[in-house]
């Protein structure tokens, strides 16, 4: 298998091709976004080398170019050439979180001023987002060397031209429902998309946001949400949640922001991208009592229209990755600005499997709240733990970073049992680990036996389509000596931005593969 590098990215390469063609058929950028039912700046964006294309976008743009881009196997999209085995070294510092990210994007839709989003992560998911508001007349605009995003909404949302492709490839789509309830009688979303980790109800979303008039009828229309608004008073509302989901909690909270009365929310999650949103509302002068604990009280506002600034927090789960990596490499890493407070069990339990971590005094993320840390990765010889590792809501051991320990687990000595028990699916994913030489041992759905340590061996594998797991199987490449490769890693786009030019950093031997 010979190692193929191109001084320049796929996307890159795709961008210029693109940027040729609709030049010559004389088609401005705008133009052609029209054609494709996007936005002019995801246009830009692609002719530039900085927007990940999906093979569905090759299509489109080759039909409206009247030229064919690539030739597209489809089996494959993006790929990756990992050279594993080797040790990593050096530092990282933590990116702004994934998740914080698209809940303030939802978020900035109750402001009627401009709302600033500091460092926001460019990846996938926000992307999607971005298409979103663009597609209903808020205007995005990257400034800063593209760091920040400027979110100025217009004085009437056009929700009837609502980018219904990009609203279907993320779930956080149903984060608008808080929002609009306040604005509209009548409004329809199209249904949730995001990774396939099977069925997630919506159905505490829709029951805790009838206590503000919501009613939704998914049946009479095929594939959309359609939404009906009652008029309720403005006394006091206390919600109980029957789910402590994170999103939820986060639409119950967008509701109760422009909800002119208290709201009592019992139940609420406590996670980290919950207080970035939080402490958001608070900066848009919406009073709110009990961050970082189950019970929020909301002190809503009629309007809000002020022109502010926020800096979402440090990405727990990209720090996790960056821990999993140096360990299941045997590498010595230090990480700079990891959010400690969502990262203490993790710790503890890798502390009990003998991994060596240390870390810095504390200090303030750019929020002015959200503790962060430095962490030394030390080479470790890793133990099994002597309990079963499971998921468990804050503070218990974050959802999104079990995957993480199913790599762990395989490079220490000794049998793990590993309890998915939130997915319905995602545990199977874990078996993928044994085409790179893992000792799986698949009990159900939910649970899984690691047994370790693993005589890592390379493979060519398609990545799994949801997001951790598929992080998971480039990992355990990067300790795998020889020659990998990983297909079809846009899962890994929608929740890390240059994850591997910043595995490059860190010494990894990971490139695009030259072509589609």
């Amino acid at each position: 298998m010979s190692k193929q590098k191109s001084k320049k990215t796929y996307q890159q390469e795709i961008g210029g091709v693109v940027s040729h063609l609709r030049t010559d058929k004389g088609m401005t950028q705008a133009e052609l976004a029209k054609a494709l039912g996007t936005s002019q700046s995801t246009i830009y964006r692609i002719e530039r080398g900085r927007q990940n294309v999906s093979l569905d976008m090759v299509r489109k743009l080759s039909k409206a170019l009247g030229s064919p881009i690539l030739s597209v196997n489809t089996s494959v999209s993006q790929s990756l050439y990992i050279e594993g085995g080797k040790e990593l070294h050096g530092e990282i510092t933590i990116n702004t979180s994934k998740n914080a990210a698209v809940g303030l994007l939802c978020a900035s839709l109750l402001n009627s001023g401009r709302t600033t989003l500091k460092h926001l992560a460019r990846i996938e998911e926000v992307f999607r987002i971005i298409e979103v508001l663009e597609s209903i007349g808020v205007k995005c605009r990257w400034t800063n060397r593209h760091r920040d995003l400027e979110i100025i909404p217009p004085h009437e949302l056009k929700l009837q031209n609502l980018d219904i492709s990009a609203a279907r490839r993320t779930r956080s789509i149903i984060m608008f429902l808080g929002p609009l309830l306040h604005k509209y009688k009548k409004f329809k979303l199209p249904y949730a998309g995001g990774c396939s980790l099977g069925v997630r109800t919506v159905e505490p979303h829709l029951r805790a946001l009838s206590s503000f008039g919501l009613e939704v009828d998914g049946r009479t229309e095929s594939g959309f949400y359609l939404a009906t608004i009652k008029k309720t008073d403005n006394g006091p509302r206390r919600i109980v949640l029957t789910e402590r989901g994170d999103t939820v909690t986060e639409n119950i909270l967008m509701a109760s922001a422009l909800h002119p009365g208290k709201t009592t929310i019992v139940g609420a999650s406590p996670n980290y991208m919950v207080q970035d949103v939080c402490f958001f509302l608070q900066s848009l002068g919406v009073k709110i009592e009990g961050i970082g604990t189950t019970t929020l009280v909301v002190h809503g506002k009629d309007s809000i229209n002020e022109d502010i600034e926020y800096s979402p927090s440090e990405d727990p789960i990209e720090a996790m990755s960056f821990i999993a990596t140096a360990l299941t490499t045997h590498s010595e890493i230090t990480i700079r600005r990891a959010p400690i407070e969502f990262l203490e069990i993790e710790l503890e339990i890798l502390k009990s499997m003998n991994a060596d971590i240390r870390r810095s005094r504390e200090y303030r993320a750019d929020n002015g709240h959200t503790r962060l840390v430095d962490l030394s990765i030390k080479k470790s010889d890793l133990v099994a733990p002597t309990d079963k590792i499971h998921p468990m809501p804050f503070p218990g051991l974050n959802i999104d970073n079990l995957p993480f320990f199913s790599v762990i687990a395989a490079s220490a000595r000794g049998r793990t049992l590993i309890h998915d028990w939130v997915f319905e699916n995602r545990a199977v994913y874990t078996t993928d680990l044994t085409k790179l030489n893992a000792r799986v041992e698949l009990l159900d759905a939910h649970r899984v036996y690691v047994e370790g340590p693993t005589n890592w061996r390379p493979a060519e594998l398609v990545a799994p389509p949801a997001l951790r797991p598929a992080v998971v199987i480039l990992i355990a490449m990067l300790a795998a000596p020889g020659a990998s490769i990983l297909r079809n890693t846009y899962p890994i786009d929608r929740g890390y931005q240059d994850f591997a030019a910043r595995l490059r950093q860190l010494g990894a031997d990971i490139a695009p593969l030259a072509g589609i």
